[in-house]
């Protein structure tokens, strides 16, 4: 074969010597250096004498040899030389291979930039009339094969020619039923970039790499990307279990049968799996997988669960392939079940269906040793030093095996407070929670992801002002806590001096030792016997501040640094249907969970799990019956994780035992519109928000209830709001009765047939204390590759990182309309990236596609509060709700709070707010996916980038913030 790949730049004109041959080797390259990879397969070294030469010869062909142009033509050429060289070393810093094409391009493109316009003209026809010969001389030589032969590096260290079909297969497969995906497309460019000696693992990720790049034009590219993925995801799991050495998606149809069987002995083997598992009978259950249902991933979600999900050896080898991991959690779920493989697979089918998935805890853990798979964990933190410390060793415990957690601190007595034992004052709550913190970060949730707490404090707490400051960058390092999370716990009276513009008064809980436990009238009547207290003389120790400029504060914190959350606590209490058996002092991580606590005694555990609402929606209706099914079988899902999960702290099972809460959710609510053809910011979609709610609701209800019927209702039933027949929807009363009518603004309509439910649950009980809570499902809706939890989309062209990389998201709903409509070309995706992911700036689209694809920042807070109210009437537990604020100031903040609290929702999550300027973007046309904007997880002002090729999303995804997803 014919050689003449070194940057051989003599002009048609000329001459050209004879190409020399060359044999197909790699040469040896220190690292860091550049390479170059010829035509013919074989890797050099990158010489920038050979670019000097081959363009020092063209410009002689042109120019002549005459002493004063070749005095001329070395300058020239030296300085052009020199800007090709460092080009390259600019986009590869740390060393890399750059294709021969690429070169010669670049060398092209140089020269004309230069103003050498005849030598370009001259380069180019040379290098045409170079391709005809190359053409003509392979044609003749191998007139079948379209890509040259590469020899790749065998997992064993042997070499062999690359096959070349196989490949095909795999890539024709990975396209096939996906409109507008060409395998072609993939197989040319990843072909391209293919040399001789290169190893088997990386033709795959050579595959891989070039069809992610493409997902920006066509969203179905991520499909065909996770297919590609799963070429290495089976060799690597076959292989290790001895199945097979490698298959392709269509010899799985018969793979997975045995692929289970010999899953399990593995995973039993290596002591990663529960011997249990065991006793299923695995010919059945191998039987029911699915291999089509592999197909259903994007690449984010299918590496997702190969990064962090999938069952490793001790040397990090994933043997666990997508159908085999659902159905290991679906057996995990159900060994307690007495018709078990029945149940597993009913399991199974729905979470590889998608309809539904189970948190990550379940998702990590079930069918394994140490099964825990509860979500969150509430803890109160006692006022003594024993207390505190044993309250700090239940954190590192809880949180070693994957759990969040959310502490009450509020008894913890204030800064100056006396202690009698040591005849002292104390230095209050905040080096404690600084303890809290650093235990967070060492214990890591076994290297799966960082740990994660969010330490609550009510308003009136004394040490209230240097909790605010908790996560600020300046003052005292000791007291701050840069790695957890804090969240006001809000009681209704301070809202209502807020809204009076009244005086509030501070207290150290070891003065006021009732406030802790009371809420609604019951809390404001004892808080203001404290307050006459400190007027009379009989309490030395208090502060009096504005309401209002506490309040003004809170948002101030909220706005800088994006902490302390604000939470309500008497909605969370009027509301809970657990009054008589103990108190809400704070929710979670997230804070979606609402439930009862109690130091030394009760920590609250909540089980979770999340319907997908988008697969719940035909022919743009919501199919009732459909998720009655999902529902129905989510419920008994997660109860069965009450008995089978494995405690770390007694007090954790005692509670889980005795209430037996459970907190089914829902995401993919953006998908759901998208598909019913609603905008967010829309009366429609606030209908559909409360109506699917609803529906969840009163299916869950029953679920329990019937739960109750066939295993016994939850011993702490009695007394409850369920045995008065009091639903979610009616303590909505209870709110309004103890805040004032005055104070609350609620939609109350309703269209099930909730007497009939009333009447059966105060009849046959329930099985769970708690049914619903909406979590933020950042990671699972990953999986499932639909929008998160209830959130409005991000941005329709962004950047998603999380701890498996970079993805390149695109809203595939507006690319599909904009295909049908004719506008989906390069200039649209171009836009896209300018206007970082907005489509409200381009003239092109029309205004009907810019409501219905409004981005999270172009949905006003008004729609995000709506839509979370008419749920929130409907949930027993809460919902974990980002605000969006664009052009945000202080007077916006303080409308959508304190609409918030009006609205009666029970909490609020992080606010994501982004300020009034946005700063020009000075680089356009630019295909690097890293280089993008700054990510701001403070959700306070945030610079826009100097160059967004496409945008980088906020991680809404942080490893910090998905304990409970």
């Amino acid at each position: 074969m014919h050689t003449d790949t070194e940057v051989s730049a003599t002009p048609a004109s000329s001459q050209a010597p004879q190409a020399k041959t060359s044999s197909t080797t790699v040469t040896a390259t220190t690292p860091g250096q550049l390479r170059v990879i010829k035509r013919n397969g074989t890797v050099v070294p990158y010489d920038p004498g050979k670019i000097a030469v081959a363009m020092t010869k063209a410009f002689l062909a042109v120019e002549g040899g005459t002493a004063a142009a070749s005095s001329r033509v070395h300058e020239t050429v030296e300085s052009l030389t020199e800007q090709i060289s460092a080009t390259f070393k600019r986009r590869m810093p740390s060393g890399g291979t750059v294709h021969i094409e690429d070169i010669q391009d670049q060398v092209e493109l140089t020269l004309m930039r230069s103003g050498e316009h005849k030598i370009a003209r001259d380069y180019v026809l040379y290098r045409e009339s170079r391709a005809q010969l190359r053409k003509q001389s392979v044609q003749e030589v191998q007139v079948d094969a379209e890509y040259a032969s590469v020899n790749v590096v065998m997992p064993d260290g042997h070499t062999q020619p690359l096959d070349i079909a196989r490949v095909r297969t795999i890539v024709e497969e990975a396209c096939a039923g996906l409109s507008d995906v060409l395998p072609k497309a993939i197989l040319d460019e990843a072909m391209r970039n293919l040399y001789d000696g290169v190893t088997l693992d990386d033709v795959n990720t050579s595959l891989v790499i070039t069809a992610r790049t493409l997902v920006e034009k066509e969203p179905n590219y991520s499909f065909a990307t996770a297919r590609l993925l799963l070429d290495k995801l089976r060799a690597e799991a076959l292989s290790f279990m001895g199945v097979a050495e490698s298959a392709t998606q269509a010899e799985m149809h018969n793979l997975y049968a045995q692929a289970l069987p010999a899953y399990i002995h593995k995973g039993v083997e290596l002591q990663l799996l529960a011997p249990n598992l065991l006793d299923y009978d695995l010919e059945k259950l191998g039987a029911a997988l699915d291999a089509e249902r592999d197909l259903k991933f994007t690449y984010l979600g299918l590496q997702t669960l190969y990064d962090r999900y999938f069952i490793h050896s001790e040397e990090g080898v994933r043997f666990e392939l997508p159908q085999v991991f659902f159905m290991r959690v679906a057996m995990g779920l159900a060994h307690e079940e007495a018709n078990r493989e029945e149940r597993a697979i009913e399991f199974y089918r729905l979470l590889s269906s998608f309809d539904y998935m189970s948190s990550t805890p379940t998702l990590f853990n079930a069918g394994t040793l140490r099964p825990q798979l509860s979500s969150c964990y509430l803890t109160t933190v006692p006022d003594d030093l024993h207390g505190i410390y044993g309250a700090v060793q239940d954190n590192a415990m809880l949180s070693k095996w994957a759990g969040g957690l959310g502490n009450d601190w509020t008894p913890v007595r204030s800064l100056g407070a006396y202690i009698k034992g040591t005849n002292g004052k104390s230095q209050g709550v905040v080096p404690f929670l600084k303890v809290a913190n650093d235990t967070a970060v060492a214990v890591n949730q076994g290297g799966k992801r960082k740990g994660a707490v969010c330490a609550y404090l009510e308003t009136w707490h004394l040490d209230i002002e240097e909790f605010l400051d908790l996560r600020k960058n300046t003052g005292d390092d000791r007291r701050r806590t840069h790695d957890m999370n804090t969240a006001n716990w809000v009681p209704d009276l301070f809202m209502k001096r807020v809204f009076d513009d009244k005086e509030w008064t501070l207290f150290s809980p070891n003065d006021v030792p009732e406030l802790h436990d009371l809420y609604g009238l019951a809390f404001q009547q004892k808080y203001e016997e404290y307050e006459q207290k400190t007027r009379t003389g009989e309490m030395k120790l208090f502060k009096r501040v504005k309401a209002l400029d506490l309040w003004r504060k809170m948002l101030g914190m909220l706005f800088e640094t994006g902490h302390p959350w604000i939470t309500f606590k008497d909605a969370c209490n009027l509301r809970s249907p657990q009054q008589h058996a103990g108190v809400v002092h704070s929710s979670n991580l997230c804070t979606e969970i609402t439930l009862n606590t109690k130091a030394n005694d009760e920590i609250a555990v909540c089980n979770l799990g999340s319907v997908n609402l988008a697969q719940h929606v035909e022919n743009g209706q919501l199919d009732h019956a459909k998720l009655e099914k999902t529902v129905r079988t989510a419920v008994r899902m997660l109860d069965n994780v009450i008995d089978i999960n494995y405690y770390s702290v007694e007090a954790a099972r005692t509670s889980n035992m005795r209430h037996r809460p459970v907190g089914l959710g829902l995401m993919g609510f953006q998908d759901a519109l998208y598909k019913m053809g609603y905008a967010y910011s829309s009366g429609d979609a606030v209908e559909f928000a409360d109506r699917s709610m609803e529906a969840i609701s009163y299916f869950a209800i029953d679920a329990s209830s019937e739960l109750a019927a066939e295993r016994g209702r939850y011993s702490s039933f009695e007394g409850s709001l369920w045995s008065k027949g009091v639903m979610p929807i009616d303590s909505v009363d209870l709110l309004e009765q103890h805040r004032g009518s005055d104070y609350i603004k609620v939609d109350r309509s309703q269209t099930l047939d909730w007497e009939s439910l009333r009447s059966k649950v105060k009849t046959q009980g329930m099985r769970n204390s708690n049914v619903m809570a909406i979590a933020p499902t950042a990671t699972i809706a990953n999986i499932t590759g639909v929008s998160q939890s209830i959130e409005p989309t991000y941005q329709n062209l962004y950047v998603k990182s999380n701890l498996s990389g970079e993805f390149t998201v695109v809203n595939p709903y507006l690319v599909h309309e904009l295909k049908d409509a004719g506008l989906w070309d390069s200039v649209m995706v171009n836009d896209l990236k300018y206007y970082e992911g907005s489509v409200q700036k381009i003239d092109r689209i029309p205004a009907e596609l810019k409501d219905r694809y409004a981005t999270a920042f172009e949905v006003e807070p008004r729609w995000i509060v709506e839509a979370a109210s008419r749920r929130q009437k409907w949930i027993d537990q809460a919902q974990s709700l980002n605000l969006y604020i664009a052009g945000a100031n202080g007077k916006k903040l303080d409308i959508t709070y304190r609409m918030a609290w009006f609205s009666g929702l029970k909490t609020t999550y992080y606010l994501r707010a982004l300020a009034a300027t946005s700063t020009e973007k000075s680089t356009i046309e630019n295909s690097s996916l890293n280089a993008v904007s700054a990510k701001s997880d403070a959700p306070a002002t945030v610079a826009a980038p100097e160059a967004a090729p496409v945008p980088k999303a906020c991680s809404l995804d942080d490893p910090d913030c998905e304990a409970c997803q």
